[in-house]
């Protein structure tokens, strides 16, 4: 085997309810397959190094930044970004929050706090308060908005959703 047939990997993953095969090289990191392969440019890069959170999608319901995450470490799972939270192209409920708060300024960071919120959301057992949330999105950053909008808009969707009646904020069902 050639080392050209080294450097490339088929894939097969399920993005935002779409299936997607594709052969990409070994190193194509999740956020560049995403932005490049499929043109889907709403999650961001800035960093490179997991710290900011900008990156973040779900794969297979986990947050994961996507700047350091391999395609190919991808390769048969379910992958959800920011694209895939609108409702029948609507945005969610979520995103409608983060506009009724006024969460978002340049936007740069808009899409990794929805994906890391829509995480949370989705996985709690029980109701959330503003001290888990704001533990929750700590990884996030934001240099416009103070996050206090990003907080309360959370909070509000929070506070809508109980354990025995929540459902996915986003996406097809």
């Amino acid at each position: 085997m050639s080392i050209e047939e080294l450097a490339v990997v088929d894939i097969s993953l399920t993005v935002n309810d779409v299936v997607v095969t594709r052969t990409v090289a070994a190193r194509t990191l999740l956020a560049d397959f995403l932005r490049e392969d499929l043109g889907l440019t709403g999650t961001k890069v800035s960093c490179e190094l997991q710290v900011c959170g900008v990156c973040t999608v779900l794969v297979d319901d986990r947050p994961v930044s996507a700047c350091t995450f391999l395609a190919a470490d991808a390769d048969g799972a379910a992958v959800r970004t920011v694209e895939g939270l609108a409702e029948g192209g609507a945005p969610n409920r979520l995103q409608e929050a983060f506009v009724d708060h006024h969460a978002l300024q340049c936007g740069f960071c808009t899409p990794g706090f929805l994906m890391m919120s829509t995480a949370l959301l989705e996985s709690a057992e029980q109701p959330l308060d503003r001290e888990q949330i704001v533990e929750h999105l700590e990884g996030n950053l934001c240099r416009c908005t103070g996050y206090l909008p990003i907080i309360d808009a959370v909070c509000e969707v929070a506070a809508e959703l109980s354990p025995c009646a929540r459902r996915r904020t986003g996406g097809q069902r």
